[in-house]
């Protein structure tokens, strides 16, 4: 097998697909924290010291396998970075600008199609473990846009200790059945991934598990706090304390695909819904900015992925990939097509299997929150434009090759790079809907 060390996406997860000739489609699981930083995962390299020996099981996934050194989401919070994870279309072609308020009766349109609803057409059972927030009437619900089963809540997040009693939208439900509230919630997602895998051996699977970990509020379990010890700074440690137990059932569940023989068949990605929420003790050195910021800091994540003896492990891959890309990415490596009509924004990457194309063909990347008058970004090659707008301030044009940190605006020295991108920028947006709810919305108050 051609090394894959330092290659870019299309041959790293293009051989993914080599044993799909001879066996069955592989199985899917992708793990997926909620508001982590992006130096507090020791298979990072600015993995902050007290953090570097806390994930373990996540590590595993790296050096067993893929670290993506520039990975995106395509929004700076959790819904908006969700709808466009699941579909693989910018969210803001149908105005996903904005969270998702709680109680809303809106939600990702219902004529958008979901990469679930795609893989159970081809033959896979589906799951969805843990946080939703894309929609909370009966239309919206998971099991209504292409998941088998969900265990999980609707709303963006909760207590992760039993509640006295849980509103409709916080409690933990089984389909469309609420749960007794027991037991520690990242705990309850782990095994509930444990129980789907076992149950799906007889036909490919496509899982996914949304942690709420480590998402506010702060609520590590006491026997987690007992090993944080070299953590004095109280939120940090009880934001480590959530780490822990994330990583622990990141752990639980790997070991359940050892049991079950599964490990070799499937692949396995985590990463992380938007940057890290530094309010809540996260760290994302040595990016510029948090969640909630078109900064790197608030859209570059976490990225590994793994396939037992398929992934060269310890590979690095470094060209800049979106989570629009894994919709697409699924489908192929599931023995789809993906179909011109579908308008996809991500790109397959099993479609260069053969090694016609050894790199990521360079493709603009955007961003954008609150409508026409917030805040938006593009990256091109090592270009980022960053554009400020709800604060009134001008484009900004940084090298991220020389400064990923973004401190240093060459806006004044190459005029001409960042009007072509300011162009790109314009006719991208052109195409998009104003946000349906929040800021930017019509009739909102700016």
């Amino acid at each position: 097998m051609k090394p894959l060390r330092h290659l870019s996406p299309l041959l790293i997860l293009g051989t993914l697909s080599g044993a799909l000739a001879t066996a069955r489609t592989p199985n899917i699981v992708v793990l997926y924290s909620d508001d982590a930083g992006y130096a507090d995962f020791g298979f990072q390299p600015e993995c902050r010291p007290e953090m570097k020996k806390l994930t373990p099981n996540i590590d595993r996934i790296a050096t067993e396998g893929a670290r993506f050194t520039d990975a995106y989401m395509s929004g700076c919070v959790c819904s908006p970075s969700r709808a466009g994870l699941m579909t693989g279309v910018y969210q803001q072609r149908y105005g996903y600008d904005n969270n998702l308020p709680p109680g809303t009766k809106d939600g990702l349109p219902l004529d958008v199609t979901f990469g679930s609803k795609r893989l159970q057409k081809l033959g896979y059972r589906t799951g969805l473990i843990g946080k939703w927030h894309l929609g909370y009437p009966e239309a919206f619900h998971p099991n209504k846009r292409g998941f088998d089963w969900f265990y999980g809540l609707l709303q963006g997040s909760r207590p992760y200790h039993a509640m006295d009693k849980a509103s409709p939208h916080r409690v933990i439900l089984e389909n469309n059945t609420p749960t007794k509230e027991e037991g520690y919630v990242t705990d309850r997602f782990g095994d509930a991934a444990c129980r789907f895998i076992r149950e799906s051996r007889e036909k490919p699977f496509y899982l996914f598990v949304s942690f709420t970990s480590p998402h506010g509020p702060l609520q590590p379990k006491e026997e987690d706090l007992k090993r944080l010890g070299h953590i004095d700074e109280k939120k940090r440690k009880n934001y480590a304390g959530l780490i822990v137990s994330l990583d622990d059932n990141v752990g639980k569940i790997l070991k359940c695909l050892e049991t079950e023989g599964l490990a070799d068949d499937t692949v396995v990605i985590f990463t992380n819904d938007n940057g890290g929420q530094t309010g809540t003790g996260a760290d994302n050195t040595p990016l510029q900015g948090k969640k909630g910021t078109l900064y790197e800091g608030g859209v570059r994540v976490p990225c590994a992925v793994r396939w037992p003896g398929k992934i060269q492990p310890g590979s690095v891959v470094r060209d800049p990939v979106i989570a629009l890309d894994l919709t697409p990415t699924f489908v192929e490596l599931a023995g789809g097509t993906v179909e011109d009509s579908w308008k996809l924004d991500g790109v397959s990457i099993l479609g260069h299997l053969t090694g016609r194309k050894e790199e990521l063909a360079e493709r603009p990347l955007f961003w954008r929150q609150h409508g026409s008058t917030g805040d938006r970004a593009m990256r091109l090659g090592s270009w980022k434009l960053t554009h400020p707008r709800s604060k009134g301030q001008a484009p900004m044009l940084f090298n991220l090759s020389e400064d990923i940190g973004e401190s240093t605006d060459l806006a004044t020295k190459k005029p001409e790079v960042l009007q072509s991108m300011l162009t790109r920028l314009d006719a991208w947006e052109a195409e998009l809907m104003e946000p349906r709810w929040g800021p930017g919305s019509p009739g909102k108050k700016k």
